[in-house]
């Protein structure tokens, strides 16, 4: 898991200015809520008094309040009000929790979890479709109880088509495009490959009565950052599937993944349930292989598993995570379970570049190279 990428936090519709919603993610508790301009925040869900879950107050306008001491803090994490202290004229500088960026698109509120400058940040992937007329967006949100690069790296996977989706039929691989490595484009923050799909499956499939235009054949995928997928299967000229998975680690065997699945044709919203049945059946058909997978979380090495010319996505995408190594951004998870219970702590977030005086620890990080 790392720091300094953008996060799913919650659907658009769970981040209400009524209620704090509490989020874990890579492995630590947050809090996210609405203002009263309707701006949604994310901040730590500790509060720096006593250790209150912010997530188990109120919201008061612009601050939410720990339901421990009813101290209040503002959506940049600053406190606004500690009711002990209301003669005080100035609140203890030390009275902050970190905020951090935020971005709401595709009906879901993405947090920025790391220290980096806006100008130094990754990217959030751009959906261009989302939105147009010519394409039709159906939001899923999947609980699945395993790792998510394990998650990633079967999306990669372009040979499982033909073991796990067998009634699927096409994107799937001739025999002698699995035998070869992937042609591989190496793009900003990742890796990808699309190209035309040689096996024959394309006959019998639970939409081939209503394909229409001229055979493309083509598909792919890519990732940008260790946990956002996109994948493109482009069955004809006319006939498109585009899916973008974000995914939120929420611990060393589970994560939540955001689904949005676009399509360019039947976009009737008769054909919705239609279209989600099938789009389930093949989510379903991947969360059982991935969810028993063994070993659970990603090798640490690739002589671990025996990986064949077909597998040169995986590769590439391990390639990036060692990248991120590299930076000194991968947290140290085995030391943050050793700390956690005995502190409080949390993901740095930017307002650390600029200010000190912090009460809740950060995070510790596998030393970069």
């Amino acid at each position: 898991m790392y720091i300094n990428f953008w996060y799913p936090v919650a659907l658009s519709s769970e981040v209400t200015a009524e209620k704090p919603l509490r989020v874990k993610l890579l492995c630590l508790p947050f809090v996210a809520f609405r203002d009263a301009a309707g701006q949604a925040h994310v901040l730590t869900d500790t509060c720096v008094h006593r250790g209150g879950s912010l997530g188990l107050g109120k919201i008061h306008g612009n601050a939410v309040a720990c339901p421990y001491h009813g101290w209040q803090f503002g959506g940049d994490g600053r406190c606004v009000k500690i009711p002990s202290l209301a003669a005080e004229p100035k609140l203890p500088a030390r009275a902050k929790v970190d905020s951090y960026p935020v971005q709401e698109k595709y009906g879901i509120v993405f947090a920025f979890l790391g220290d980096l400058p806006e100008e130094e940040r990754p990217p959030l992937y751009d959906i261009e479709e989302f939105g147009t007329p010519e394409w039709k967006a159906q939001t899923f949100v999947l609980d699945l109880n395993a790792y998510y690069e394990r998650s990633i790296e079967n999306g990669l996977d372009p040979i499982h088509n033909e073991f796990v989706h067998q009634a699927q039929g096409q994107p799937s691989l001739s025999p002698e495009q699995q035998r070869v490595p992937l042609p591989i484009e190496q793009i900003p923050w990742g890796s990808k490959h699309y190209m035309t799909f040689g096996g024959s499956k394309d006959e019998n499939t639970a939409l081939s009565s209503v394909k229409t235009g001229p055979r493309v054949g083509a598909a792919g995928s890519w990732h940008q950052g260790p946990n956002q997928l996109v994948t493109y299967i482009d069955l004809t000229a006319t006939n498109s599937f585009h899916q973008y998975m974000f995914e939120a680690p929420i611990d060393e065997a589970h994560t939540k993944v955001y689904l949005v699945s676009m399509r360019n044709w039947l976009l009737q919203d008769m054909h919705d349930a239609r279209m989600a049945e099938v789009t389930m059946r093949v989510v379903n058909e991947d969360m059982v292989v991935v969810q028993n997978l063994n070993p659970v979380r990603t090798p640490d090495s690739n002589t671990k598993e025996l990986l064949v010319p077909g597998d040169t996505a995986i590769a590439a995408y391990r390639e990036w995570l060692k990248k991120w190594d590299a930076k000194g951004w991968k947290i140290d998870v085995k030391a943050l379970n050793a700390r956690l219970g005995d502190y409080a702590i949390t993901i740095p977030s930017p307002a650390r570049r600029t200010s000190d005086n912090w009460v809740t620890e950060t995070v510790p990080l596998v030393p970069g190279a």
